[in-house]
């Protein structure tokens, strides 16, 4: 499963659409096996998605759903800011602090974003 990728589907309206209710300017999604982006893909980017795409797999879909939504609205409530609360989400720390690195995805260690609960 390390090996495995997502589909990316580039230059698509649905992460446009997306941010009209997102807290943030949507660039790319991933949707279970599909990576939906707004424009062309750059390596950091097809990187930070397949990150949330193991992240997928690890959960089996609706866990990374839950966990997402669980610390979405727990760090609103902290907060009390959409994009703070976005970038304090564990899966998303994982995928911004590791999206430059060629080797992460190889070298990433299995669940350890569930249990990451740093401040940071």
């Amino acid at each position: 499963m390390r090996d495995w990728k997502p589909i990316f589907v580039e230059n698509s309206r649905i992460p446009i659409i997306l941010s009209y209710v997102a807290p943030i300017e949507i660039g790319a999604i991933t949707c279970g096996f599909i990576v939906f982006s707004r424009d062309k893909m750059d390596n950091r980017l097809r990187r930070h998605e397949t990150i949330h795409f193991q992240q997928f797999l690890e959960t089996l879909f609706i866990g990374f759903l839950l966990f997402y939504l669980m610390d979405f609205l727990w760090n609103l409530a902290l907060y009390r800011d959409g994009k703070i609360a976005y970038y304090k989400i564990r899966a998303e720390k994982e995928a911004y602090d590791n999206d430059h690195n060629p080797l992460y995805l190889r070298e990433r260690k299995r669940w350890k974003w569930i249990f990451d609960m740093e401040e940071g």
